[in-house]
């Protein structure tokens, strides 16, 4: 939706409505001396705007266009999620599962390459980059992903090429121009599957370390300044070997984010693997065990990781930041029927936030952690209500997130969160307002 349709008026007045919280949340940026590395000097006034997989509201996700296009819109960081090829690449997809954002399906070369594999607890059909190598994977082209919602970026269907990492670095480095610097804010997808569950097609093992592909390529293109890497991931086990291991070995030191499922139905997948396998989790996760009541199995969910104890632990051994999701954040409730918020005749928004904030929020302040809910999106069956029932727009769900405290948040329309940001600085007398 153009940013000129939004409601100026109402969105100021949502903006007054923070400042109270707002001035609390800029005051309160604590000394940060003995803290793991922060990447919070991009942005502007410790606030930055994570284009979530580029700008994948206006073109199909994680290609170089739509992360080009993220930058042009004011976005300071961009975020590529990482997989491997059958021979050792780093490639930029949602997924290791290709059917959804590729055109694979059209290339009756690789027929034969479509199989069923049991990811993370998920079994899907499809096609998988291991079993490509990098110049196979070069001959697709990217497709929208959820094109009944995005209807408009399926004109680009079939322009753009998987990128690789480097060239995402490449890209990064060649936006970095009068006077901007650009970051990026790489995920590492399924690295225990990568490392030591995941098989190729023909059953020898993948055997490969995303933290160390990821940080190898970083040393390599000499992109390593701290101020312009987050590096994130959905499990533990891999973000503690970075910090503990791999990062020291390079002799670099970058912020590291843990992100979340929602806190009481999804677990880390690493959790679940190494506790079936009987792994030695002392030697896992140290003391992380200790400050979780009930210690670490199987069945331990992302809740463990939002008490107070694990997240002192957490601070102190390995993260930068936070990364839950809004819903977890900001809990939504079912509305008894769905709304047409945006007037197109289609019924879409389905909930209404709870007025209920986690207290992850309040805990992950107080000892100077970074927080980055995911994910801000446009589109109406993304949005909800505030808790007082009124439709909510990402550029108002956006100033809320300012408002809480939060430092910066993925959004899919990367205009959207500049907007909002100028507007949440505006009214807080941070910075002068525009002229009209």
């Amino acid at each position: 939706m153009p940013l000129s349709h939004a409601p100026r008026r109402a969105l100021a007045a949502l903006a007054l409505l923070t400042a109270s919280l707002a001035a609390a949340a800029l005051d309160r940026t604590p000394a940060m001396t003995d803290a793991p590395p922060s990447a919070a000097a991009l942005g502007q006034h410790g606030l930055i705007v994570i284009a979530h997989r580029g700008a994948s509201g206006y073109r199909p996700e994680h290609t170089l266009e739509a992360y080009r296009l993220a930058i042009q819109m004011g976005a300071d960081f961009i975020e590529p999620d990482l997989v491997a090829t059958r021979d050792g690449e780093l490639v930029v997809r949602h997924e290791n599962e290709i059917s959804g954002t590729t055109d694979v399906a059209d290339h009756p070369e690789f027929a034969a390459r479509k199989t069923t594999k049991l990811i993370d607890g998920e079994t899907l059909t499809g096609w998988f980059t291991e079993d490509f190598t990098l110049a196979e994977l070069k001959t697709l082209r990217a497709k929208e992903r959820i094109p009944q919602i995005r209807p408009g970026n399926t004109r680009f269907d079939g322009q753009f090429q998987i990128a690789t990492f480097k060239e995402v670095i490449a890209l990064a480095r060649q936006e970095s121009r009068d006077g901007r610097t650009i970051g990026i804010y790489p995920e590492t997808k399924h690295p225990t599957w990568f490392a030591s569950e995941g098989k190729h097609l023909d059953g020898t093992p993948i055997g490969i370390s995303l933290g160390e592909k990821l940080v190898a390529t970083l040393v390599s293109e000499g992109f390593t300044d701290p101020r312009r890497v987050y590096i994130q991931s959905f499990e533990v086990a891999n973000l503690i070997e970075l910090k503990q291991r791999i990062l020291p070995k390079a002799g670099i030191d970058l912020p590291l984010v843990q992100l979340y499922g929602d806190f009481q139905r999804d677990r880390p997948y690493d959790f679940v693997y190494n506790a079936r396998q009987h792994a030695d989790l002392k030697a896992i996760y140290g003391g992380l065990i200790q400050a979780i009541p009930g210690g670490i199995d199987d069945k331990t969910p992302f809740a463990a990781l939002t008490e107070a104890d694990a997240l002192a632990w957490m601070k102190q051994h390995y993260v930068s930041g936070l990364g839950p999701s809004t819903a977890s954040l900001m809990p939504r409730a079912p509305l008894p029927a769905k709304r047409d918020a945006d007037g197109d005749g289609r019924a879409l928004l389905s909930t209404r936030n709870t007025g209920f904030v986690h207290p992850v929020l309040g805990r992950a302040l107080a000892l100077g952690l970074q927080v980055h809910p995911y994910t801000v999106r446009a589109e109406e069956p993304f949005l909800t209500q505030t808790a007082n029932g009124v439709d909510q727009s990402a550029l108002a769900q956006a100033l809320q997130l300012y408002g809480l405290g939060v430092q910066g948040f993925f959004i899919d329309q990367p205009d959207i969160g500049v907007e909002a940001r100028k507007l949440f600085l505006q009214q807080n007398r941070i910075v002068a307002p525009a002229s009209h």
